[in-house]
């Protein structure tokens, strides 16, 4: 499923040749990826044809619109500049596939916390974030995406761990300790 779409708008142009290799190694400092060696700068050999040679350029941004399931809305681009991935957005899938598959006993907890109609079906864990973890419900007319928040958002292992706890309503995460 699509959980939201992002609209940028603006003009592409070329780098002067003169700054190619110094804004590729800009870009490799922070992302090394074997394409950049194929990008054409003043000092690059002739293509021999047989390789794939591209061309840098820049996006100057006009314009930006997010939407998701609730609606649209522009993002200004300071705000877009300054905005940072999710903390789970490389882990997500693997985080999402262990509860699935591990803790089949967590994601009942969670769902149990739904409204009776929502729980009817097939349920599996659809997305995580900072802000919660959403489930899809395939029940046997049409399918729901739920999504339960966090009390807070939350940016490491440790936070997720905790959130989901409370989610759950585990009594140990006020201090309670098991019985010996």
């Amino acid at each position: 499923p699509v959980r939201s779409l992002v609209w940028v708008r603006g003009r592409v142009q070329e780098f002067h040749p003169a700054d190619v290799a110094e804004t590729v190694d800009l870009i490799a400092a922070e992302w090394p990826h074997p394409a950049l060696l194929q990008v054409d700068t003043p000092r690059s050999a002739p293509s021999d044809g047989q390789d794939s040679r591209y061309t840098l350029v820049r996006l100057e941004i006009a314009s930006v619109v997010v939407t998701d399931a609730t609606g649209a809305e522009p993002v200004s681009v300071e705000d877009l500049l300054v905005a940072r991935p999710d903390p789970f957005c490389e882990v997500e899938s693997n985080l999402l596939w262990h509860l699935d598959t591990a803790h089949s006993d967590v994601v009942a907890r969670l769902v149990s916390r739904l409204p009776a109609p929502l729980r009817r079906g097939q349920v599996r864990p659809l997305g995580l974030d900072r802000y919660g973890v959403r489930f899809r419900v395939e029940g046997p007319d049409r399918d729901h995406d739920v999504r339960l928040p966090f009390h807070k958002p939350v940016d490491d292992m440790t936070g997720l761990s905790q959130a989901i706890r409370v989610l759950m309503g585990c009594p140990f995460i006020n201090g309670l300790r098991a019985r010996s």
